[in-house]
């Protein structure tokens, strides 16, 4: 119960924070694009060592690189939860829930909607485990200056359990997302930093 609510009040930071990102956001590359570097190594990518991940190709600099990446793909959470289109769906609905919420609606006054949808979307498809990563502003300077609280979190919480569970996802995935965003509350609750081990 206390990953959950960790998770839940990590969430509510986000949809917190990316809620006050500035309007102009590099969009996702097109799927047609082929990377250049691989993302494995880092090293240039081979156009001849690819493979395809949710309609986009991905090019590598050697087979294990690739083979690792698909791996990492498989085994992701967010390939678990359906992918892209999963994503998609949860935020869409999650936002209904969130707009409704008296508890938390008013940071959603003054904000691009759809604008908000896609950063979200693609927050916690990196989050998650997705292909692309995130290149958004990191949660800590998101949130500078909303004055979020434990009740605020607690609310996105509540709104991104319902909205899992509406989507019949199950409560192992559920745990395992929420574990995830939890990973981000301190700074979204602008705490301090917790020393390393």
């Amino acid at each position: 119960m206390k990953l959950i609510r960790h998770l839940l009040l990590t969430l509510t930071a986000v949809t917190l924070a990316t809620s006050n990102l500035p309007a102009e956001t590099p969009a996702k590359p097109a799927a047609s694009e082929v990377n250049t570097v691989c993302p494995i190594s880092g090293k240039p990518a081979d156009p001849k060592i690819t493979t395809t991940y949710e309609g986009r190709t991905y090019a590598f600099a050697e087979e294990a690189c690739k083979t690792k990446w698909v791996a990492a793909r498989e085994s992701s959470l967010y390939h678990k939860l359906g992918g892209w289109k999963s994503i998609d769906a949860a935020v869409d609905r999650f936002y209904v829930k969130v707009l409704a919420d008296k508890r938390v609606n008013h940071f959603f006054e003054d904000i691009n909607m759809p604008k908000q949808h896609r950063k979200q979307k693609e927050f916690l498809s990196a989050a998650l485990g997705g292909p692309i990563p995130w290149t958004g502003k990191d949660m800590r300077k998101a949130h500078d200056g909303m004055g979020l609280t434990e009740e605020h979190f607690n609310a996105i919480a509540e709104n991104l359990i319902a909205t899992l569970k509406d989507l019949k996802v199950s409560q192992e995935l559920i745990d395992q997302v929420i574990a995830v965003v939890a990973t981000t509350k301190d700074d979204v609750l602008g705490r301090p930093k917790k020393a390393s081990k």
